[in-house]
Order: C-alpha cells, then sequence, then structure tokens
C-alpha cells in the first residue's frame, strides 16, 4: 500500500465526518472514516444561524478530528465546509474554530461543491452517464456528467434539513417542480439516471433494500426505479422504530430526515426525465481527490486498480494478477470490454484466499467479490466475479445463492469458464511467474492448444492436463498440447 495518509475533514450541514485514504492515488483504501451528526443546517430556515447546540457539537467534532489525523501521522490534511457554513450568518464563527484546532477550511462555494459530487461520481462510475442529485442538510446540488466530465450544474437551498417548511406549504412537488423549472432544469436527465449522493439518500436506499429483502445489502450500484421511490413516500410515515432499528447498518440519526428524502426524490425525478437511480457509495470527497489526479491517474480502471491493491497486499506473488489475465485473454477474445474488465479483477484477486484456512478458501473468494469494496461494477459483476474466484478455487456449479440471483445462468457459464483458466493457469506455474512467460494456451474453431516451450514440457503432468480438459468441457472444446520447437 502506498504510504502518503491524506485525511479530509468533511463540514457538512447534517454531519461533520472525517474520512482518512491511503493507497493508490486513482482509488486510495479508507483507513478511517467516522461522522458526527452535529445538524449544522437545522435551524438556517427559521433563524438564519447554526444553533449553539449544533456549534457545541461541531466544535467537539472538530477537535477530536484535529487531534486524530495528528496522532495517525496524515502528510495532506484538507477540510472543507458547505452549505450551512457559506449561509449561516454565523458561520464563519465555525471557521475560527476549526483554525484554532489548526485546520484551514476551505469554504467551497456553490458551484464548487456541486463539481465535486459530480467527479465522486465519475472517479467510481467513469462510464457514467446523467445526472448526479448530492442531498446534503443544507443544499441539493444537480450535476450532468458524461463522457467522462462535467457539465450543467447548480445548488438549490433544498438540503434535508431545510424542507420542512417547503413541505408544509401547499403542494410540495409542484413547488419543487417550479424551483427546478425556473433553473431551466426539466428534462435535462430524460432517459438518463439519476446518481444518487448524501448520506439521506444512501439511508433511503438502505431501508429500501431491507423492505425488498434483496440478496445483496450493499449500497454502491444498488437502483431504486420511481415507482419503489414512491411507495417508499407513502410508507415511511407510517414505519415504527422497531422496524428502522432492524434496517442493517442504518443511522438512527438519518431516520427522521429519511421521509423528506423521498419525497425530494419523488418530485425531482419526474421534472428531470430521468429513468431511475444508481446509488453512489463516492461523493464530495472522492471528487476532491480525483480533481487533482493527473490525466493518466484519472483514465485508470478504479475496479482494477483497487483489485491490484488488493492482491498486492494478499497475494503470493505481487506481479501474478496481471500475467494471470494477460496469459488466459487468447481464450476470451472478442467478449464485451465490460466483461474483459471483470476477468481482469478476478484474476488479480485471485490469490487473496491462499493463506486461508483451505476449508474456506472458497467462501472467502466469494465474499471478497461479493461484499469487497469495490466500485466501477454492480451486482452482476460482483456476481461474476464471485463466480469466477469460486472455481478458480474449486468449487462447482450451481453455486450458492445470492451469485444465482444476481447474474444469468449466461454470465455465471462465463464467468466459470474464466475460473477454470486461472485454476489452470495457477496449477501449471506453482503460481510464479516464468512457467506463463514461457507457455502459452491458444483457442482454434474446436480445440483449445496448451503450448510449452522446449524443455518445459515436464510442468505438464496429470494435475495440469485434467484442469485444461474441465476448461476444454466447459468451453465445449477439446484439448491439446503441443511443444514449441
Amino acid at each position: 500500500m502506498d504510504g502518503k495518509r491524506t485525511a479530509i475533514i468533511d463540514i457538512g450541514s447534517n454531519s461533520i465526518r472525517l474520512v482518512v485514504y491511503q493507497g493508490p492515488p486513482r482509488l486510495p483504501a479508507i483507513l478511517f472514516n467516522e461522522k458526527v451528526l452535529a445538524g449544522l443546517g437545522r435551524s438556517l430556515a427559521e433563524t438564519g444561524t447554526i444553533d449553539s447546540t449544533a456549534m457545541n457539537l461541531a466544535g467537539a467534532a472538530l477537535q477530536r478530528f484535529s487531534a486524530l489525523v495528528q496522532q495517525m501521522a496524515c502528510d495532506d490534511v484538507r477540510t472543507v465546509a458547505t452549505a450551512a457554513v457559506r449561509d449561516a450568518t454565523n458561520g464563519a464563527g465555525l471557521i475560527s474554530v476549526a483554525e484554532r484546532l489548526g485546520l484551514s477550511v476551505e469554504l467551497l462555494s456553490g458551484e464548487q461543491e456541486a463539481k465535486a459530487a459530480g467527479f465522486g461520481v465519475l472517479s467510481a462510475m467513469p462510464e457514467a452517464d446523467g445526472i448526479v442529485g448530492d442531498l446534503g442538510g443544507g443544499s441539493l446540488e444537480l450535476v450532468r456528467i458524461a463522457g467522462g466530465q462535467v457539465h450543467e450544474h447548480v445548488s438549490f437551498p433544498l438540503g434535508v434539513l431545510r424542507l420542512a417548511g417547503l413541505r408544509g406549504k401547499g403542494s410540495f412537488a409542484r413547488r419543487v417542480e417550479r424551483i427546478l423549472d425556473d433553473a431551466g432544469w426539466r428534462g435535462l436527465g430524460y432517459g438518463k439516471p439519476l446518481y444518487l449522493v448524501g448520506g439521506s439518500w444512501r439511508s433511503l436506499a438502505r431501508v429500501d433494500i431491507h423492505d425488498r429483502g434483496y440478496p445483496l445489502p450493499v449500497l454502491h450500484g444498488y437502483t431504486m426505479p420511481a415507482s419503489r421511490i414512491d411507495l417508499l413516500s407513502r410508507k415511511l410515515p407510517a414505519l415504527d422504530k422497531p422496524w428502522f432499528k432492524a434496517v442493517p447498518n442504518l443511522s438512527t440519526g438519518r431516520v427522521p430526515t429519511l421521509s423528506a428524502a423521498a419525497d425530494l426524490l419523488s418530485a425531482i425525478l419526474p421534472v428531470l426525465g430521468c429513468s431511475g437511480t444508481v446509488v453512489s457509495a463516492f461523493g464530495l470527497r472522492e471528487g476532491l481527490l480525483y480533481e487533482r489526479l493527473s490525466p493518466e491517474e484519472a483514465g485508470l480502471d478504479p475496479l482494477v486498480v483497487a483489485a491490484r491493491d488488493e492482491g498486492r497486499q494478499l497475494g503470493r506473488f505481487p506481479e501474478h494478477g496481471d500475467l494471470l489475465n494477460r496469459w488466459i485473454t487468447p481464450l476470451f477474445q472478442g467478449e464485451p470490454h465490460g466483461d474483459s474488465r471483470l476477468r481482469h479483477a478476478a484474476c488479480l484477486l485471485a490469490d487473496t484466499s491462499w493463506r486461508a484456512n483451505p476449508e474456506f478458501r472458497v467462501e472467502l473468494g466469494i465474499e471478497t467479490a461479493l461484499h469487497g469494496n469495490w466500485v466501477g461494477t454492480d451486482a452482476r459483476g460482483r456476481a461474476m466475479m464471485a463466480a469466477a474466484l469460486a472455481a478458480s478455487l474449486g468449487a462447482q456449479a450451481p453455486y450458492a445463492d445470492p451469485i444465482p440471483l444476481l447474474a444469468s445462468p449466461k454470465d455465471i457459464a462465463t464467468a466459470t469458464s474464466w475460473g477454470l483458466a486461472i485454476r489452470l493457469a495457477q496449477r501449471l506455474s506453482g503460481g510464479v511467474a516464468g512457467p506463463l512467460h514461457r507457455t502459452g494456451v491458444r483457442r482454434g474453431a474446436n480445440e483449445i492448444e496448451l503450448i510449452f516451450d522446449d524443455g518445459d514440457l515436464a510442468l505438464s503432468g496429470e494435475v495440469v492436463e485434467k484442469r485444461l480438459k474441465a476448461l476444454g468441457a466447459a468451453l465445449g472444446l477439446q484439448v491439446r498440447i503441443s511443444q514449441r520447437r
């Protein structure tokens, strides 16, 4: 793991959060993550100020976070503040508190906040094409993204802590519609998804996952159609505390804002013309990191970068994953780019279960693929990586739920063939580089050929031949072993 540690202290309108990152610049891993629901924007609509309770909570949180980043020896500490501090008449007072603690605060404009949210989603989903909606406590940012770039962006005073006044005056949906219309945003997301950023909308997704009994409790990439959001808007007011307590990882501090968040989402989707929603685990903080990257770094695939870093830390041979992928690629020429990157990620993760108890290697491989902190993929992609790792570790289809619930039989068969190819390469090479450099595979119309250099035929044997035949059977091809002269 790269040694540099970067900390971001995000002074938001609902929560104040410290996140510490370490790892490759394109997608550093999170070492530490803590939030305090200070509610800075709670009193803004009525008084225009941050109330004393929120100010005290914020001061205590900043004092702790300032001490933590020193104890964790963070190389780069960036403190940013958003809508509540920006709009409150006493916001400068909180900035002074932070500065006395040694924190230099960047007061982001609405434009900067919107752009950072857009870049955050692009960091996790480079192919994203639609509108980012970042719902905070004090504001709602909307950002049009396409082609890897941020385009139109706007900030509205529609934060979840400010909605009580609007919701109590006439038709809430019509008022929101008028605000978006006046800003020229009607139809800008026609037929495209709305990418959801912000704690309240992510919490709404947690509720939906629980309510539906969805088999993969991972927020990033989770989709909600408009019909589910409308249902939640009607259902939420009638739910009691025990129901919410049963929702895994749902912060109790988010429960009071859920109905407002659902109502706002129901109101803006038809105005924007969006086809549905996709949850993004990345937002403003990750966007701030992404904006600092060189074009070459920003162009790297986030899934492959994260999987490579995982393989480097947990595998036996640092270079093994990329070499595995190059070795098996001739067997899968012509497959879609989206699938080839999943295959690459599976190769990078193929050795990460080696140190586990042999009885549980398959289980750990599946767990890593399904529940790892991956971006740049969805539930189908996670299931395909899980099937590939399961097959590479000796499991046979049919695989246990939730794999068959998340990917089609055809997808699972494809991923199984990746896993069997990985299994062949690992057994042939013993996990080291040399044999893979000196051997190769070729796929013809009717057969797979395993090719050895002169003098390397001793690397073949009963186990290698058995795994070659298993791969051939999965692909419906005959197999042959040959030797270069």
